[in-house]
């Protein structure tokens, strides 16, 4: 009889069905969704060992007829990583890339689909420029870790010599790793990181899945209470109830696996926070799937029955509509008090080699925010039936709130609950950032990229092309290598400098300087041996010769009579480097091909694109150039991807928010339907009515809002003294956060209002 109520009770009976299989659709999406994850990632792994062409560690492998020299040729634009690598085969057996059909020619590249696209649109001039490349076909899916990643394979000649230069590469003959997991240890707070993301982001999730199997819910309990009048007993109506219930949220089984897949279809078209996947990536656990499965419908049934209460002990008042009994409150408190007990004992373990009990973390995080559920019911009754006089709109809006406060809490609670974890862990990630995060050493003031001169470039003219690049304000040349205190081997050494007298002014305090000139630099961080032999008349080796031919000298050079004494100062990279700086006219010729040379680049960051262009310079002096990006702050890179799944996964719970929520005040409204229409019949305003109807939404999601905010910080607060960090209230995220959980109510009541000006006419209180 209830599968009947649900599928047979006419329009009002599939409307109501409909609405909550589609609430209940998007909630198991979203948990298909997460089931899905483990195997994704695990697949970007595995894509990632495949196609791996070298490692620091790697064995040299003498040239044959089925090696193949692979040099990297990464870049970035625009804040996007590009994959590349330059491929020259040695030989007809070459292994060839995963997802790569031929060896592109010299001159030619393959790319991926998102690359190709990119480089033909009008935003990838620049980096067309960089890829003087002619596309001679496209990367198979095999070949990719993510449907929008950026990566190409360039043909090339000569590879060879440039193996033992600056480049990045290696010999191979055979793509793919081992791909053995780092074998260090998770810290114990960023594996709390991990446990109370998933939980903070599932439990939204399950809370819209209660809340949508007690749509239709008024109407339903006044036809089951009219059931129990005419004859069905207490047992048989829980029965009825748990079928209708049951075969919405069966149906919304079969729509959740369909908003699943037609999303699995639809994610190779997005990339968020950088992260892509193909479809065939999001394979949910068999597992987990028909734990789903057999969950939702369950907790349907369970959520039904725990709402019958009062119709079935005492149907004529649910008939008469008559006030509720009072909701008691302190059950609803044993549910954060419970979580905190649970979350107690772990309070100061996140010292070194401390230890979170994982299924307490969870059972404590769970427990406080259900209570946000339990506790938002008895606010939301406790504070309207308090709220006093006021306007037309407001009277309607309180009165409604008055006699089914229950409803405007459940449609509240999931984006209480969502709010609430969200500021906890803002206020755990910015308690525990410091240990993760930390100022750079360099120096981005004065410079905000680093370019490294190819060995046997002029170090003068490639300074010049820098200079003349569009958005580059200043570039300062440094050239360093080490002179030691004896031909061979010797047992000290010492840093020298080669500079112009504006560039070493950047790693030294000079007196006065001019060209010719020599400086010594005592006490710098760096300093090895200066003070020994920096003297005049001291002859250094910079070179160690080869001491089994009589008639290899290296290559000497002898400290001037005129050294002058400087002062150490901070180099752009943040150290004090000490030794003997040497201006160019000081410097003999075999000197300088010895010593390594590094561009440091300022740029006019009112340039659009300065950095493009850089790269673009650098690229067109040596193709396997992949110039420095300078940041002002760094990461752990565990705790940067925990943060990136995070935004991931709340980029997606928000979306349910939004979706879930605009079906719920739909079917609120759908329910109203023949009270509007009444109000407007008797002369009520429109404006007056859709004002009533925002105020209706406002005042729950306040009281929601404010009630999350409390039990976020809560339980931010016992998070941070879990991880032995000192609690601070992070009050730029929990204003945000509350300001984005009434921004996306703010879009569904705007959303709502056409349907809502629709049902305020009067040929609504038409019926059959």
């Amino acid at each position: 009889m209830g599968v009947r109520f649900a599928f047979a009770g006419g329009r009002e009976g599939w409307i109501r069905a409909l609405l909550t299989a589609v609430g209940v659709g998007l909630g198991v999406a979203l948990l298909l969704l997460t089931t899905a994850l483990p195997n994704a990632l695990a697949e970007r792994d595995r894509r990632e060992a495949a196609r791996s062409d070298h490692t620091f560690s790697q064995q040299k492998i003498p040239k044959a007829d089925d090696t193949l020299i692979v040099l990297d040729s990464d870049t970035t634009f625009r804040d996007r990583d590009v994959r590349g690598r330059m491929l020259e085969a040695e030989g007809p057996r070459a292994p060839l890339p995963p997802g790569v059909a031929r060896f592109p020619a010299a001159g030619e590249m393959v790319v991926s689909p998102a690359l190709k696209e990119l480089l033909a649109s009008d935003d990838g001039k620049l980096l067309r420029e960089r890829l003087n490349y002619r596309i001679a076909g496209t990367i198979g899916e095999q070949g990719l870790v993510g449907s929008q990643e950026l990566a190409y394979f360039a043909g090339g000649t000569g590879l060879e010599k440039l193996l033992d230069g600056l480049a990045s590469g290696a010999r191979i003959d055979s793509f793919g790793s081992d791909g053995l997991a780092s074998s260090d240890p998770w810290d114990p707070v960023l594996l709390l990181l991990v446990l109370v993301v998933f939980v903070v982001l599932l439990m939204p999730v399950a809370v819209f899945i209660a809340a949508a199997v007690r749509f239709g819910g008024e109407r339903r309990d006044r036809r089951l209470a009219a059931l129990r009048l005419v004859g069905s007993d207490s047992r048989m109506t829980r029965r009825i109830a748990a079928g209708e219930a049951l075969a919405g949220s069966v149906l919304g089984l079969v729509l959740g696996a369909g908003f699943f897949l037609l999303g699995r279809q639809l994610a190779a078209s997005f990339e968020v926070f950088h992260v892509s996947v193909f479809p065939s990536y999001l394979n949910p656990s068999p597992v987990l799937a028909l734990l789903v499965a057999l969950v939702v419908p369950a907790a349907a049934v369970v959520v039904t029955i725990l709402a019958l209460r009062g119709v079935v002990i005492e149907p004529l008042g649910v008939v008469r509509t008559a006030k509720p009994a009072r909701r008691r409150l302190w059950w609803r408190l044993l549910l954060p008090l419970g979580g905190l007990a649970l979350l107690f004992p772990m309070i100061g373990q996140g010292d070194d080699g401390g230890e979170f009990n994982q299924y307490l973390v969870v059972g404590g995080v769970m427990l406080l925010l259900v209570g946000v559920t339990a506790l938002l019911p008895w606010v939301v009754e406790t504070v309207v039936a308090r709220l006093g006089s006021g306007g037309v709109a407001w009277q309607l809006a309180v009165r409604r709130l008055q006699l089914s406060s229950g409803a405007a809490a459940r449609m509240v609670n999931g984006i209480a609950v969502a709010v609430a974890g969200a500021i906890a862990l803002q206020m755990l990630f910015a308690g525990v950032e410091g240990n993760y995060t930390r100022a750079s050493q360099y120096d981005v003031s004065r410079a905000q990229m680093q370019v490294n001169v190819p060995d046997g470039a002029e170090p003068a003219s490639i300074a010049e092309e820098f200079r003349t690049t569009e958005g580059v304000r200043r570039v300062t040349v440094l050239s360093d290598g080490y002179l030691g205190d004896r031909r061979g081997e010797g047992d000290t050494y010492v840093r020298f400098t080669v500079a112009d007298c504006a560039s070493l002014r950047e790693v030294a305090t000079l007196p006065s300087c001019r060209d010719g000139d020599v400086f010594a630099v005592q006490g710098a961080e760096e300093d090895t041996g200066t003070d020994t032999m920096a003297k005049p008349g001291t002859t250094l080796w910079a070179d160690p010769a080869d001491t089994s031919r009589p008639d290899d000298r290296g290559v000497s050079w002898t400290v001037p009579q005129d050294i002058r004494q400087a002062q150490a100062r901070e180099d752009p990279t943040g150290y004090e480097r000490g030794g003997i700086l040497i201006t160019p006219g000081a410097l003999p010729g075999k000197l300088g091909p010895l010593a390594s040379t590094q561009l440091y680049l300022s740029l006019d960051r009112s340039v659009p694109d300065a950095y493009e262009y850089v790269r673009n310079t650098a690229v067109r002096l040596d193709p396997t150039a992949q110039p420095m990006t300078w940041n002002s702050v760094e990461s752990n890179d565990r705790y940067a991807t925990i943060r990136t799944g995070l935004s991931v996964g709340a980029a997606c719970v928000l979306a349910l928010i939004g979706a879930s929520l605009l079906v719920s005040q739909l079917e609120q409204l759908r329910e109203r339907r023949k009270l509007l229409s009444s109000l407007v019949a008797f002369g009520t305003r429109r404006r007056t009515l859709s004002l009533s109807v925002l105020w209706q939404t406002a005042i729950p999601i306040g009281l929601g809002l404010l009630l999350a905010a409390t039990v976020g910080m809560a339980l931010g607060a016992v998070l941070l003294r879990m991880t032995n960090t000192s609690v601070r209230v992070d009050w730029p995220s929990v204003l945000s956060m509350t300001g984005i959980g009434a921004g996306v109510v703010l879009v569904v009541t705007l959303l709502s209002l056409p349907p809502l000006l629709r049902m305020m006419r009067p040929d609504g209180l038409r019926t059959e």
